[in-house]
């Protein structure tokens, strides 16, 4: 891993036990996870960005104008992946590197059509 890598899983693997910490303290990480239910939690924010795209990608976001409803949507997907992996001490940061590295390596498409 390089220093780049390096740095990005620090700051990342703070930010992580930083937004764990807030779901904790406002009661959103029971002592015992549902683990489907937080996928599907998940996947409840990849909806309501997409219909933020549907409507008007350039809707402002009611609870942080200075972004679109896509980019907070987005921000919630990645908060909630964050609070969960932290929860099951997931290696989050070094796994989002290693993939980083794999994709760079793969061919063209990699015999996909999209």
């Amino acid at each position: 891993m390089n220093k780049t890598q390096q740095a990005f899983v620090g700051h990342f693997n703070q930010q992580q036990r930083v937004n764990f910490s807030i779901a904790k303290d406002h009661g959103f990480e029971e002592d015992t996870q549902n683990f489907g239910e937080k996928v599907a939690l998940m996947h409840s924010e990849l909806s309501e960005a997409l219909d933020y795209f549907r409507k008007d990608p350039a809707t402002k976001s009611d609870h942080i104008p200075e972004f679109t409803g896509i980019e907070e949507e987005f921000a919630d997907v990645i908060i909630r992946v964050m609070s969960t992996a932290q929860y099951h001490h997931l290696r989050l940061a070094e796994a989002i590197v290693a993939k980083s590295d794999f994709n760079a390596s793969r061919p063209f498409k990699h015999g996909k059509r999209f």
